[in-house]
Formats: structure tokens, sequence, C-alpha cells
């Protein structure tokens, strides 16, 4: 493919997220903004809680000591961040492409359920270390097949991909609750201990490692895969052919294809690899938090990961930034509503405000640079 043409196939106006894959090309004020808003947003949440009569002073204490108060609560924040980061990553892979990829619930539920079910039959005789690898790699691959699919449609059929990922995320949270409710699947024999639905614990080999066992930390090597996932994405995104053809079917699919790009293969590749992502921190919190499957594992972390993508306008950077101010933010959440008795909806308030913020001020950016 010829320069010319692709030059060609990029003039098409940007993505309603800003440019696809900015990279680590952050001006001072996507630094700026971010902080300003989160100031923002928690002083109206203190405005809340103490217009409804709480005690601001242990609401403060409370979140603060549940985001960083320990060793153990700053590793359980951090472990937070890493599945938020990955389901970030891939949605600015996939919006790369000018892809839109809403369904990372689904995704994280497709990669934790079939990550449990294989450590549970069968990696768990591996040697340790080529044990979680496994269990890994199959929650990856689940949530790379489930976002190919969508992608599959939006190439052959037309579907969009975000009609098509919110409905495959309806159909995986149900086929996790089928998977733990079945005696023939996951679920565990009912004891007198729990009859809840769940699936028995994974075998310790399939465990991911702890970084710091010595000092009760939870944080666990899956931060160092989530690392090595930023400076992937950043690669590919800033520095590599894949990322350049990438672009040009997002910014203009028609020219792209009479510049003799495979549009459909890198469609469905986008799809693949944000789908993968998401599956990747299904396993990661299964493998390396909870250790067992339950229907509501995934608590709302692939529509929070899909605000951090959202937030971060394709920087990699963005989503590091975006996915540790959202972990932090909802162990603090956690442990106030547990301390302090205020409702974490407080916290869901902020995020909300940061969200509206962040969104405000990138439209009037952009309004500016458009004069």
């Amino acid at each position: 493919m010829s320069m010319s043409k692709l030059v060609l196939a990029m003039k098409r106006p940007k993505s309603m997220f800003g440019a696809p894959g900015a990279g680590f090309n952050l001006v001072p004020l996507q630094v700026l903004v971010p902080v300003l808003s989160t100031l923002i947003a928690l002083g109206i949440g203190l405005l809340i809680i103490a217009s409804t009569g709480g005690s601001v002073s242990e609401a403060i204490a409370a979140f603060w000591d549940g985001m960083a108060g320990s060793d153990y609560n700053i590793g359980a924040s951090l472990n937070r961040a890493i599945t938020l980061g990955l389901v970030g990553l891939g949605f600015i892979f996939a919006n790369r492409a000018n892809l839109t990829n809403v369904g990372g619930e689904g995704q994280i539920a497709m990669g934790g359920m079939f990550a449990t079910a294989v450590a549970l039959h069968g990696a768990g005789n591996l040697p340790f270390g080529l044990a979680f690898i496994v269990s890994m790699a199959a929650g990856a691959t689940a949530g790379a097949l489930w976002g190919a699919l969508a992608g599959y449609l939006k190439a052959k059929r037309g579907t969009n991909e975000v009609i098509s990922t919110l409905l495959l995320s309806f159909i995986a949270l149900p086929l996790v609750y089928w998977s733990v409710e079945s005696f023939h699947l996951l679920r565990k024999p009912i004891s007198d201990l729990s009859s809840l639905p769940e699936s028995p614990e994974i075998p310790d080999t399939t465990k991911l490692p702890l970084l710091f066992p010595d000092n009760g930390s939870p944080l666990h090597i899956g931060l160092l895969l989530a690392i090595v996932a930023v400076v992937v994405i950043w690669l590919v995104l800033k520095h590599s052919t894949l990322g350049l053809r990438l672009r040009a079917v997002g910014l203009n699919e028609t020219a792209s294809r009479r510049a003799g790009l495979r549009t459909s293969f890198y469609i469905i590749l986008a799809m693949a690899v944000s789908g993968g992502l998401g599956g990747l921190g299904g396993a990661i919190m299964i493998l390396g938090q909870q250790f067992y499957l339950t229907s509501d594992f995934s608590s709302g972390y692939g529509f929070d990961g899909l605000v951090v993508g959202l937030l971060s306008r394709g920087s990699a950077v963005g989503v590091v930034i975006g996915a540790l101010l959202f972990g932090f933010l909802r162990s603090g959440s956690i442990n106030m509503e547990i301390t302090a008795h205020i409702p974490s909806a407080v916290v869901l308030i902020c995020q909300g405000l940061i969200v509206i913020i962040i969104a405000g001020s990138a439209i009037l950016t952009n309004r500016k640079s458009n004069r």
C-alpha cells in the first residue's frame, strides 16, 4: 500500500473520543482536568454527606483508610485497578479502529468463567507457574473469542458493535450464573457450611503469586502483567504498522479497502484484542483475588473500565491514571460504607460528576481548537 493512499485513508474527522491511540502525548490540560474534576467531585460528595447529617471527618478518615490506610488496603486498591486498566486498554485499542467496545462486563465474565473451569479441571495438576499461566490464557482466549464475535458481526453483517457487545454481555452474565448453579458444570456440592451458588476454590498452584507476601499485601503479579500490557499497547498503537493500519481503517474504512487493506480482518482483530484484555482482567480477578467463581463476581468492573477508557481519550497513560483513580475510589467507598455507614452511592455520584466534568471540558476544548 502506497503512503499516499494511506494518508488519503486518514482524511476523516476524528473519533468522538479524541484522536484514537494518542499514546503518551499528553498535554498539561489532559493531566490538569482530571485532577481538578476529581477534587471538585469529591468536594461535592462531602457536601452531600454533610447535608444528610453524616460526619464528614469520619467519612474522610474511613475513605482514606480504605484506599491507603495499610499495606493490605493499598494492595487491594491496586488489584482493583489492574482489571479496570485492562478493560480500559481494550477500549482504546478497539477505538483506534473507530470501534466502541462496551462489552467489557461480558468479556470479564467469560474470562473469569473459563479461567475457573480450566483451573479446576486440568490446570491444577500442572507444575507451579504453568498452572496459572494456562488458566490466564484460557480466560484471555475466551474474552478474545467473545470480542471477535462482535467484530465478525460488524465486519461481515454491518451490526453496530455497541449493540452487539452490549447484548453479548447480557448473554455472558447468565452463562456465568448457569455455570455456578449447575452441579454438572462448576457449582460445588451443597454442604452445611455453604449452600450459595459458587464454584469450589481453585487449586493453590493456579493462584497468582503475591509480590510482597511478607507484609500481608494481597498485591499479586497481575500488576506486572498490566504494566507489560500498557507498554505493549502503547508500542503497537504508537510505533507499529499494525497501529497505523488500524487507524487508517478507523478513519476511513472505504479508502482503506481501496488502498488494499483487509478491513474486515483488522476490525475483527481489534475487537478480539479488546475482548482478550477484558477476559484477561476477569481471569486475574479469579486467580489473584477471589479464588472461586460466583454469579456476580464481575461486580460492575466492566462498566467502570469502560469509563476509564472513555476518559483516557485514547491515551495509554490516561488509562493508567483513570484505573488508579477508580480503583482507589472503589476501595475507599467500600470501607466508608462499612466503617462510617455512609452509602457507597455517594462515591458513585462523585464518579458520575468526574465523567461529566471531564467530558464537558473535552467538548469545550474541541470547540476552541476548531475555531
